[in-house]
């Protein structure tokens, strides 16, 4: 029998040269017993390291920042497709502008993502505006707070970091459906091949008829990624990734206050707003490509190149709900009358392109061990649109069967470049140990940004130059191995907001914004569970459209937001049988300073001042069958601005299995989930989108059944 060759990142071959030579198998070559293995170890849903809180992998214990991880398991326990599904782990995210049919985003610690910063695959920059595939992830890594140092302008909430599948050998087919009778199966291929097993490849592939338990809802999904590894020789090694998604779903309107102050009542969840037959479906493509070459110079000593390009198109024909009395009003009418119309915004193009080149080593200096990373940065970022249009056509009622109503006849524009955003840095990072418990983290990132900003008719708009140093700085206490205490402060850089179009000043994009942060936290693994605990502050300015009094509007950047928030977490086996992954988050999210008196003093809009979670796995005594769980809290929280409507605190909790056996002597998992058992109505989501609010529900009970054979 011929073992395959082990396939070691470069550093963990490290590890291996540094073993004595002097003990060689023909000297002490010994006999062992036949050894056989029943089940391999898993560490479940506990996760030890992770990349995102730094500029490699690190052990979470050892990163002075709040980490998430959600590794492979736990998104096929999940059997998730979208990233909702798998943030709704976490008590410090909640849905902010996150329809069906449309690509999503989050809001962490009180704060929006933004899809042009704050989303990486294995550590390089992508266009957001995408729904990104699971089926080729190990794991996803949420970094809680301030990013500046990782990847220079960004959202002050956090980033989140996917983490592609390497290849090894593996062959498995996997086939789900849920009651709607959704038809999904995806593959997952790999190996080693070649004269040493120098090359690796690892392709997966998918094909989802998407069936939404909303009326007119459904879609379709393919996707197709490979991986690629290339064990040049001992010291160097290059990775390379593609993936290319094609997903169609017709996207569904949110609902909005009616009479701009109460809440829409006995609203169905399976109902689609302002329903027309010619609508389409929204439509997203995307690609995304990265490389990394890596290098040893030494056993302390790696330097690494990397690119990456993202490209987005999306194209929206949809009939949305928007607003009523004509678009007198921007919210429902008392009677739950609102508008229909016809939008219109094909060949929307975002494209993130990004490289970079680091240097990491280990060395001592006057007695002090040193681990240093210094590398340079440059990305650029275009956004081409078509004029899209939004066109009132007629209305309808929440309550009755949407009319059927002609579409517009007029046409978009010509494509035209939006924005052209370029962005340089050079960063540096010094973890600074000066004993068994003591270390610093010191780091920096100097930004040079150029945005240049179009009208709709191609001439110039604001163009936008700005240097920043971006500080990062971190004291570690370890009295004891497995327990690490942090303080840390950083700063940021985040891309201004967008004028929404009722505004004065709609569709102009504001300068960037500073944001600061000051975090305590405290982790410790015990035995097989890691917990933590963070304490943080989180400052920036306060974007939105500043009403004038005499019924306009003009977006601004006026006053401050400060949230300050304490997140517990806990993940691992509680017992032999008992894993969970389990997080609480309480946020207190205030306004100063706007100009506008109503909306300071309260809970800023869409962010419960307290949240949490948990998922659980328990082995039951019948071998291969475990019993899945989870439940989630949200209190209430504000649907306006001023905080005079707010949607009612929730928990919903889901049930489900999982059966690993042999059937015709393969290995095959089966899968059972039930989301919601007690078909709980609530609202998830109450946030903005383009300065306009909107309120979404929660899902019914769905109920989906997998099964994962591997061959």
């Amino acid at each position: 029998m011929t073992l395959p060759r082990p396939r070691l990142p470069l550093r963990l071959l490290g590890l291996s040269l540094a073993l004595p030579a002097s003990h060689s198998l023909a000297e002490d070559s010994i006999t062992l017993a036949p050894l056989q293995v029943s089940e391999a170890y898993s560490e479940g849903y506990q996760a030890r390291e992770a990349a995102v809180g730094g500029f490699q992998p690190a052990p979470l214990l050892d990163t002075p920042a709040s980490i998430a991880v959600f590794n492979e398991q736990l998104l096929a326990d999940r059997q998730v497709r979208k990233l909702s599904e798998v943030l709704q782990s976490d008590a410090s995210v909640g849905e902010s502008y996150a329809p069906i049919g449309y690509y999503e985003n989050f809001n962490v610690r009180g704060f929006e993502l933004n899809a042009a910063s704050s989303y990486k695959i294995n550590g390089q920059t992508i266009a957001g505006e995408q729904n990104v595939a699971l089926e080729n992830k190990q794991q996803v890594e949420l970094l809680k707070g301030l990013s500046g140092l990782q990847s220079g302008v960004s959202e002050p909430g956090g980033l989140i970091n996917y983490v592609t599948k390497r290849p090894e050998d593996v062959r498995s087919v996997t086939v789900s459906s849920n009651e709607q009778g959704e038809r999904y199966l995806a593959t997952d291929l790999g190996g080693w091949f070649g004269s040493e097993r120098q090359f690796g490849l690892r392709a997966n592939l998918a094909h989802e008829d998407i069936r939404s338990y909303v009326d007119h809802a459904d879609g379709k999904r393919d996707f197709a990624s490979l991986a690629f590894d290339w064990q040049i020789n001992p010291d160097a090694v290059l990775q390379l990734d593609a993936e290319y998604q094609q997903r169609e779903q017709r996207s569904v309107p949110g609902y909005q206050l009616l009479g701009g102050n109460s809440l829409p009542h006995g609203i169905d969840p399976h109902d689609r707003l302002a329903y027309q037959h010619w609508a389409n479906p929204v439509s997203i493509d995307s690609l995304n490509l990265g490389g990394r070459f890596e290098y040893r110079f030494s056993d302390n000593w790696t330097g690494s190149v990397s690119a990456s390009r993202s490209k987005v198109v999306i194209d929206d024909y949809s009939s949305f709900a928007w607003g009523s009395g004509g678009g007198m009003a921007a919210h429902f009418s008392p009677e739950g009358d609102y508008d229909i119309y016809d939008y219109r915004s094909p060949d929307d193009t975002r494209r993130t392109d990004e490289a970079q080149v680091a240097l990491n080593g280990r060395f001592d200096s006057l007695g002090v061990d040193h681990e240093l990373t210094i590398g340079s940065s440059a990305q650029r970022r275009t956004l081409d649109q078509r004029p899209y249009f939004n066109e009132w056509i007629g209305s309808g009622n929440i309550y009755q069967q949407t009319p059927a109503l002609e579409p517009s006849e007029k046409t978009p524009g010509h494509s035209t470049r939006r924005l052209d955003s370029r962005q340089y840095g050079i960063f540096a990072s010094d973890r600074i140990s000066f004993n068994e418990h003591w270390q610093t983290v010191l780091g920096a990132r100097l930004v040079r940004l150029d945005e240049k900003t179009f009208g709709e008719d191609g001439n110039s708009g604001r163009h936008t130059r700005d240097y920043q140093l971006l500080p990062n700085a971190a004291l570690i206490y370890k009295p004891r191995p497995d327990i690490a205490l942090y303080t840390s402060y950083s700063k940021g850089l985040s891309s201004g907001g967008t004028a929404p179009w009722f505004a004065s000043n709609g569709a102009e994009i504001l300068a960037p914004t500073l944001s600061h942060q000051l975090e305590v936290g405290i982790k410790r693994d015990w035995q097989r569970l890691s917990l933590s605990a963070a304490l943080f502050q989180l400052r920036q300015a306060y974007q939105y459209s500043q009403p004038d009094g005499a019924g306009g509007f003009t977006y601004v950047q006026q006053g401050q937001q400060r949230n300050i928030g304490l997140e517990l977490g806990a993940s691992g086996w509680l017992t032999s049988n008992l894993q969970i992954n389990a997080s609480a988050a309480a946020i207190r999210a205030r306004v100063k300073n706007s100009g506008t008196a109503d909306y300071e003093d309260h809970q800023a809009l869409n962010v419960p001042n307290l949240r949490a979670a948990v998922q659980a796995d328990y082995s039951l005594p019948i071998p291969g069958l475990a019993l899945l769980g989870g439940a989630r809290y949200s209190a209430s929280k504000y649907a306006n601005q001023a905080g005079t409507v707010e949607v009612g605190s929730y928990a919903v909790f889901d049930l489900g299995s999982r059966y690993s056996t042999r059937i015709g002597g393969y290995d095959t998992v089966l899968r059972l989930m039930v989301d919601n058992v007690f078909d709980k109505r609530y609202w998830r989501d109450a946030g903005e989108y383009l300065g306009d609010g909107y309120l979404f529900q929660g899902a019914p009970r769905t109920a989906r059944v997998s099964a994962s054979v591997s061959f």
